[in-house]
């Protein structure tokens, strides 16, 4: 990767003799979302602190736009935006004075664009939690920044708010912005994100492209077996077949059309019903899982 936006090797954070980072590389390429998750105490928030030039790593190198954010964090504060966990922004401003403090100019078309506009003489302290996720999104974004980090952006936000952050991240990401995301919604990462990476207990467990990391970890096929059936009638299948005492039997598989199509084949010779049938290929929530859980996960 040419010119990494973030480029990062063998990171290592301590806490006292407690290390909860040990050896972590990534890189982010610019204009690309690239989401960092992880289980809670994984190292996440430790790994956005180094990056964003809060924390100096205990070991290893850290360069964000081309720079140490730590020993150099006014030459990248300029060029980044954040959006933390938590803000602290004076109360008793209104959502245009914040906007004015933080930013000179015309923030018409951004508050628009953050259904920020009708709430523009509102004070703080009488937004929803919602609209205040929404304000730190917007002051993050003022400046048009080179690199956005994003620590759940979304946390506290109702359905139709969640889609209006993500087709504002979309606009910047075709803008050129560079994002960082971390987010515990994983349809929101797998959205969203050009690649991805999931630390489990301050190591990588696994990453790579998105597309690459699904392809990783099989298909799953699910149904309630027939009555008077068991799993001895099946057909010859490909994958790994499981059958509970409830009835039913799931399929993990590498060909899901292959062994799908003899499901189905079967079921219409004998006439049978397959129950609450479902197939699907590999979600995030499934990679997540194979992380968590130390199951082999391979990924490009």
């Amino acid at each position: 990767m040419r010119n990494p936006v973030i480029d990062v090797t063998g990171l290592r954070c301590r806490y006292g003799d407690f290390e909860a980072v040990r050896g972590v590389d990534l890189e982010v390429a610019q204009g690309e979302l690239f989401a960092l998750l992880g289980t809670n105490g994984a190292g996440k928030t430790t790994v956005l602190e180094a990056l964003e030039g809060l924390r100096a790593p205990s070991g290893g190198r850290v360069r964000v736009l081309g720079v140490d954010p730590h020993r150099e964090r006014s030459a990248i504060r300029a060029r980044t935006g954040v959006v933390l966990q938590e803000s602290g922004f004076p109360a008793d401003l209104t959502v245009g004075e914040m906007a004015r403090l933080w930013r000179r100019g015309d923030h018409g078309p951004e508050l628009e664009r953050l259904d920020l506009a009708h709430r523009r003489d509102v004070r703080i302290k009488q937004l929803s939690g919602g609209e205040r996720r929404r304000l730190d999104l917007l002051l993050a974004v003022l400046g048009r920044p080179e690199l956005l980090f994003l620590d759940e952006p979304t946390t506290g936000l109702d359905p139709e708010s969640r889609q209006r952050t993500w087709e504002v991240v979309r606009g910047l990401l075709a803008e050129g912005t560079t994002v960082l995301l971390t987010t515990h919604y994983l349809e929101e990462a797998e959205s969203l994100a050009h690649r991805l990476a999931i630390l489990h207990e301050g190591v990588v467990a696994v990453s790579g492209a998105l597309v690459d990391v699904l392809a990783a970890q099989p298909a799953r096929i699910s149904f309630d077996m027939p009555g008077r059936h068991d799993v001895a009638s099946l057909p010859m299948l490909t994958g790994d077949v499981v059958h509970a005492p409830s009835g039913r039997v799931d399929v993990r598989t590498r060909d899901l059309q292959e062994d799908l199509g003899a499901l189905l084949a079967w079921a219409r010779r004998d006439g049978l019903v397959l129950g609450r049938l479902r197939a699907h290929q590999a979600s995030l929530e499934d990679v997540f899982h194979a992380a968590r859980t130390g199951r082999e996960v391979v990924a490009a």
